[in-house]
């Protein structure tokens, strides 16, 4: 998973216009996405991590870190905004300290027990800067110094601020303010000459000076050919120069195939996606078990090869590992030599327990075909193991004499220690799982192993405080403070103060008898709004001089103000003055308020956030109206006889109680109403007509009836009443009605008989 770092120059200098019309930020922003887009072209840019820095002070500089996603890192690169010092070395450190934050955790690096190439998180960190003049608050620096106090815990195990998985690249904006010349050169982009070039060369990356519009672009397309999962690697030659083959070379002077400072490639495996390998590249110390720390190791190996050829030792089953090399004059002059059955042998200072040199543990070797150079790794001092492997099991087919296990031994001996996790895991990949003993070590002492443990513990609390601290903006002054210069009390203090200020404004007598205008003592001008810098103007000739009436107007206000509010530091009609992009960016000014306090309620219905309806609630935690739920369906079922034929008609009637959706059904019966037909379709068909208008005059207290429409009316009209005794009326209505209504239809039923 590439980590592509864009560490962007935040200067007040990048606000400079280029013949295109822009400053060199926006151009900055438009070669970050272009790089993206070009980048999204390759399958393999889905596992891409993107990062933002820029030059605001620690730990505001951090925009995007290890947990934001595509949409805020898009976000905060475009409200960037340019303002501030060019403290480029602060801002790498901070840049190299967020790329570390969890190699401690993850135990990537693997202090003391050798490096793993496998083991990497491959990162670019691309800046893109103007290359002017480096400037700090103390000074203006002439070389680039990074802060050596890092807070990350166990940076002291390293000497330089990055690893050997970081390269950084920087685009030089050079862009000149006028029309650029038509007869533009082609071809190769030039290193520039600022101060970050040499960096970029440690790290192993290199620096581009962008003079047109068309070398960037150049430039972002080579930038997109260079993420590469990949470990750098110094290689230096050690002994003679092999003996010449054809080609006439000096053997004067240091050549420049001598010494390369180069990336060897790390494919991850096509199946997982992960690099694997066995071996790693050794220590330039021996471990000692009674040292209690570490010596701090260099970011970069440096890996001594021998010109001597040599026969490739490889046996049946034995695991190595191959990488290959990038293009470099070390990688042409073994290439040109054309002889790809012959290896140069590669060490590592200090590795072994008495050499110097160390034992070989892998050579050079050019493909067969002469198209690239590969760095095979093996088992250390892989000359002398190999053979005794070999005959293990083809002599002695896993029977080993007392002779084979004398030669073995000595040679565990003068393996380095943590070599033996991976021997046996080779031993066991090969069918030989009980060659080593289980009580060997791996060689650290015991304060060393409880002192990376305590490193780890302290990564991982401060990868949590500064995850938090990602995205947070820098707090404003909230006012201007006015220093006093001497002990004697401020004006403000004096009982004839008033005259004093009506003889300033003119109102009265001007008194300069021991006076002194300068002093202010204990007092701040305060800003009511944060987003305007203050202007703390100590020098009159400062002011510029189209501002000079303004500013005037601005000191008169706030002298003569006589109210209660805030000193105001600038005019009411700027107060409310914002750009059309931010007027609907409500989301920064929810973050800016205090958090609410808690419902004293907390069955009470949550209130949405919702932009222009603070008072729209949520209908799903809303109660439901026992007014509503009785319209719609009745709480309480009285048992209705089977026989009754009107007893579908009065459930009916009870699910609808308001008037105009009520139709009741008169019984047969009935004076008042005139019946058509008893079939259930004209029962059925006398629900859609309208309430009759009764032929007597009949008080309608004494109607039960008219009272229950009375009530069902207040009832779904009205909300000052009580619901429940509401409720318990309109029931005792309702039995009123259902016994008129069963009294007159006994009555032709009695006649009869």
């Amino acid at each position: 998973m590439p980590i592509l770092l864009f560490l962007l120059d935040t200067s007040a200098s990048m606000n400079q216009r280029t013949y295109l019309g822009t400053t060199y930020l926006d151009v900055a922003k438009g070669a970050v996405e272009v790089f993206m887009k070009l980048r999204a072209r390759d399958p393999a840019s889905r596992g891409d991590r993107y990062m933002l820095v820029t030059f605001d002070d620690p730990p505001y500089g951090v925009k995007a870190g290890w947990k934001e996603n595509h949409a805020t890192f898009m976000c905060e690169l475009k409200n960037l905004q340019a303002s501030g010092l060019t403290t480029l070395g602060h801002a790498l450190r901070t840049a190299f300290d967020l790329l570390n934050l969890n190699r401690l955790v993850s135990g990537i690096d693997n202090y003391g027990q050798g490096r793993n190439p496998f083991f990497l998180e491959p990162s670019v960190i691309i800046t893109i800067t103007d290359g002017n003049k480096l400037t700090h608050s103390s000074g203006v620096p002439d070389e680039l110094h990074l802060p050596l106090n890092s807070p990350l815990a166990g940076s002291e195990l390293t000497k330089e601020p990055f690893r050997w998985d970081q390269r950084l690249f920087a685009l030089v904006l050079r862009l000149p303010g006028a029309a650029t010349p038509d007869n533009e050169q082609l071809g190769s982009v030039p290193t520039d000459e600022s101060a970050i070039t040499q960096m970029c060369e440690v790290t192993g990356g290199r620096s581009y000076c962008v003079r047109t519009q068309r070398m960037l672009n150049q430039c972002l397309e080579s930038l997109v050919q260079k993420v590469q999962s990949g470990v750098v690697i110094n290689f230096e030659k050690t002994g003679p120069d092999p003996p010449l083959l054809s080609r006439p070379v000096s053997s004067f002077g240091s050549q420049p195939w001598h010494s390369c400072h180069k990336l060897i490639y790390v494919r991850p495996n096509p199946k997982t996606g992960v690099p694997v390998g066995h071996w790693p590249i050794p220590e330039s110390f021996w471990p000692d078990q009674n040292s209690p720390t570490l010596p701090p190791r260099t970011a970069h190996p440096v890996v001594r090869f021998s010109c001597v050829d040599c026969e490739p030792m490889v046996i049946d089953k034995l695991p190595f590992d191959k990488y290959e090399l990038e293009p470099s004059p070390l990688t042409q002059f073994v290439l040109e030599r054309k002889s790809p059955h012959m290896c140069w042998q590669v060490f590592v200072s200090s590795s072994a327990k008495q050499n110097d040199l160390g034992q070989p543990f892998g050579y050079l070797k050019a493909s067969t075909t002469l198209t690239c150079v590969n760095l095979f790794v093996m088992p250390y001092n892989y000359p002398v193991l190999l053979p005794l492997l070999d005959d293990l099991f083809k002599v002695h087919k896993l029977k080993s004499n007392l002779k084979w296990r004398q030669a073995f031994e000595m040679y565990l001996k003068t393996m380095p220690p943590y070599y033996l996790l991976p021997l046996k895991k080779a031993l066991r990949m090969m069918g030989a799982p009980n060659l080593i003993a289980e009580t060997l070590d791996c060689g650290l002492s015991y304060s060393v192993i409880s002192y990376l443990k305590k490193l780890s513990q302290q990564a991982k609390m401060e990868s949590d405080r500064l995850i938090v601290s990602v995205g947070k903006k820098a707090p404003q002054e909230t006012g201007i403070k006015v220093k006093n210069h001497s002990n004697s009390l401020s004006l403000a203090h004096r009982r004839d103060f008033k005259q004093l200020l009506q003889g300033i404004t003119g109102e009265g007598p001007l008194r300069l008898v021991d006076m002194n205008f300068k002093e202010f003592a204990g007092f701040q001008i305060a800003l009511l709004n944060k987003d305007v810098k203050p202007q703390a103007y100590r020098n009159a000739y400062d002011i510029p001089r189209r501002n000079l009436l303004d500013q005037l107007t601005r000191m008169r206000s706030n002298l003569l103000r006589t109210s209660q509010k805030l000193i105001r530091g600038q005019d009411e009609d700027y107060l409310h003055s914002i750009p059309v992009a931010q007027m609907g960016n409500y989301q920064e000014y929810l973050k800016m308020m205090p958090s609410p306090l808690r419902e004293i309620d907390p069955d009470q219905p949550k209130r949405l956030h919702t932009f222009g309806n603070p008072f729209k609630q949520d209908k799903k935690g809303m109660m439901i109206d026992e007014a509503d739920e009785f319209v719609a369906g009745p709480q309480n079922k009285k048992r209705v006889s089977s026989g009754d034929p009107n007893s579908g008609v009065t459930m009916k009637r009870r699910r609808s109680m308001s008037p105009l959706l009520r139709r009741p059904q008169t019984p047969p019966g009935s004076p008042n109403h005139v019946v058509v037909g008893k079939s259930p379709a004209g029962v059925q068909g006398q629900q859609n007509l309208l309430k009759p208008i009764p032929q007597h005059k009949e008080d309608p207290e004494a109607d039960p009836t008219v009272q229950a429409d009375l009530l069902s009316n207040v009832l779904c009209h009205s909300h000052r009443f009580k619901k429940r005794v509401l409720i318990q009326q309109l029931e005792i209505a309702l039995a009123k009605v259902d016994e008129k209504h069963t009294a007159s239809s006994q009555l032709p039923n009695d006649h009869g008989s």
